[in-house]
């Protein structure tokens, strides 16, 4: 059941019955309902491994004794050549990123060792508002995953650059923050309008600092002056790194770091940066962020993470300590993250320091996972307020062609999958319509949430490849309008419709076929199917779109597609009002910024 963060949420754990029973067995006065046996106890505080039992009662750990020096328990638990550590936190993630409902999540990592998250729901939030808020509350109630939910700062991520399908004022996050279950602010996005002390941004960072909680950040390329007045502001954390350089300013502004596994590039560095220190900051935390379902299923959560930087050279005490220790510490709960009695048994046991392969799960004093499988029951709940998000109808060919007078015109072009900036190209016009000038891919946006008018508004992108067809998807970060990606509109709209008539989610089209679709009915976001099979459907949408356009790297590419209209990102982005750009306030309709004749 999902821990309350504010006063009164342990009283189950400090139930004085509880904490009599839990000391009447640390004297060895009454035996432990579990014992861990014959394992190396990873120690977080000291970076130690030694030989230790660990004794329980109830959700509670009693007793950390020398090992086999009690045998007195309702069941044992044989850690024999294990490394016992405390359950692993994963201090930023989007479930929906995974394509799945949050009890098919919990039944992926927790059978992996990760007993915590810290969620971000701003993608139902931006789909349904305060009712995707609401299913994401109810959603956590009874999960053994602990859950702490966040309160979505950006519904949309750039009011007046885009549309989503909400839009949460500071009255709305004063009221999400009231919310037991709530542990803080999620991360902050609009970071202009953070620094520019924006009224609107401003009145919601308060919100957070009044409920006194936690404000996280997401400080993408902010640094000096920038970087300080963001943090002047309340906020305390951020997970977008793009360098070595870039760790260590944070680090030493004092940001907590939530340092995440979805750039994998960059661990190396990281890693290096790290080592170099000669002992790992106490403000370094591991986060996950976003894992499409292929990865979920075939590598794992946050245990991924520990797993890839110990490969990349991190000592596995660093590693398990970031994602524990210094994790519990950043979330102000100190019952979690350590294996001492009087702390909560979110326990793991791994077969080796390396691999980091789960035997033995317990949250909450609750064995829930064995030998990598769920043995608890994972309850899920009705799924029907997340369905008929998609309030679009069809779409034809001429939707996604751009109308412009004259015969040739100068077009302004979103340059660069990563990092965009602003160019220019030139394009011949026939039939009133421009025709794409060589080595440009299209990008529409549609509006898809009955807010304003489904109006089709297309840009061009380069350094993108050369499409011989088309991907549309409805998971298109933050607002997740209908977005499209092509080289010819005829398929554009093939691949739309497909997605439209699924009620959302992932096609491609090539040759005016629809050769793949992933149908994501739930806020376009996610499915009730099992993993196995999203992640099937995701990999075949993936492989058909590498057939229609040769790029490289193609995984990394591809991942660009569901952020490429992030406006709340420097740089022009496509969105469903135009190409809009958060640094000069503005957005353009059409593409179209001068006739040439």
């Amino acid at each position: 059941m999902s821990d309350r963060l504010m006063s009164g949420h342990r009283h189950g754990l400090n139930d004085e019955n509880l904490r009599g029973r839990a000391v009447a067995a640390a004297r060895g006065d009454e035996p432990f309902d579990i014992l861990i046996s014959g394992g190396t106890l990873v120690d977080v505080v000291t970076g130690e491994l030694r030989p230790a039992d660990i004794g329980l009662v109830g959700p509670l750990i009693a007793s950390v004794h020398p090992a086999r020096s009690r045998e007195d328990a309702q069941q044992v638990l044989d850690a024999s050549g294990g490394y016992v550590t405390p359950g692993l936190i994963d201090t930023h993630m989007h479930i929906e990123s995974s394509m799945i409902t949050p009890a098919s999540y919990a039944r992926a990592v927790l059978a992996r060792g990760v007993t915590t998250i810290v969620w971000d729901p701003h993608e139902f939030a931006n789909v349904h508002g305060m009712h995707g808020m609401l299913w994401a509350s109810h959603a956590i109630r009874d999960l053994p995953l602990r859950t702490i939910l966040l309160a979505p700062s950006c519904v949309p991520s750039a009011p007046g650059l885009e549309r989503a399908g909400a839009d949460f004022d500071a009255k709305a996050l004063a009221e999400i923050l009231s919310w037991q279950e709530v542990g803080g602010i999620a991360e902050v996005m609009n970071m202009r309008g953070v620094i520019e002390r924006d009224p609107r941004m401003s009145a919601i960072l308060q919100e957070g600092l009044y409920a006194d909680k936690l404000i996280c950040g997401h400080a993408r390329g902010l640094g000096g002056a920038d970087l300080n007045a963001f943090m002047a502001a309340g906020i305390t954390s951020d997970h977008e790194l793009t360098s070595a350089d870039d760790l260590m300013a944070k680090l030493r502004a004092g940001l907590t770091i939530e340092l995440r596994g979805s750039h994998d590039h960059l661990l190396p560095e990281f890693v290096s940066a790290l080592n170099a220190m000669g002992h790992l900051p106490p403000t370094l935390t591991l986060c996950t962020d976003d894992i499409f379902p292929d990865d979920l299923l075939e590598n794992g959560g946050l245990d991924d993470v520990v797993r890839r930087l110990v490969q990349y050279g991190l000592r596995p005490q660093w590693a398990l300590q970031a994602a524990t220790l210094n994790a519990a510490s950043r979330l102000q709960r100190y019952d979690l993250g350590l294996i001492a009695a009087g702390r909560q048994a979110d326990i793991v046991v791994f077969n080796d320091l390396s691999q980091f392969a789960a035997r033995h799960v317990l949250a909450r004093g609750v064995p829930v996972a064995e030998q990598g499988r769920m043995i608890a029951e994972v309850p899920e709940i009705d799924v029907a307020p997340l369905e008929n998000s998609m309030k679009l109808p069809a779409r034809s060919s001429d939707d996604f062609r751009v109308k412009s007078k004259g015969r040739r015109v100068r077009l302004a072009t979103i340059d660069r999958p990563r990092f965009t900036q602003w160019a220019e190209t030139e394009a011949d016009v026939i039939d009133g319509f421009i025709v794409p000038p060589s080595g440009t891919t299209m990008i529409s946006v549609t509006h898809r949430h009955g807010k304003a008018s489904p109006v089709t508004r297309t840009g061009f992108l380069t350094g993108w490849g050369q499409w011989n067809g088309a991907f549309a998807t409805t998971v298109s970060h933050d607002s997740h309008n209908l977005t499209v990606f092509g080289g010819n509109a005829e398929d554009m709209a093939a691949a739309a419709n497909a997605v439209i008539e699924a009620g959302g989610g992932m096609a491609a089209a090539s040759g005016g076929k629809v050769t793949a679709v992933l149908p994501l009915p739930l806020s376009g976001l996610v499915s009730a199917v099992p993993l196995l099979e999203i992640a099937d459907g995701f990999k075949e949408v993936r492989e058909a779109v590498g057939r229609i356009v040769a790029w490289q790297p193609p995984y990394l590419v591809f991942k660009a597609c569901f952020g490429a209209t992030l406006a709340c990102n420097i740089g022009p982005h496509q969105t469903d009002m135009g190409i809009a750009d958060v640094l000069q306030a503005n957005v353009l309709e059409t593409p179209v910024i001068d006739i040439l004749e």
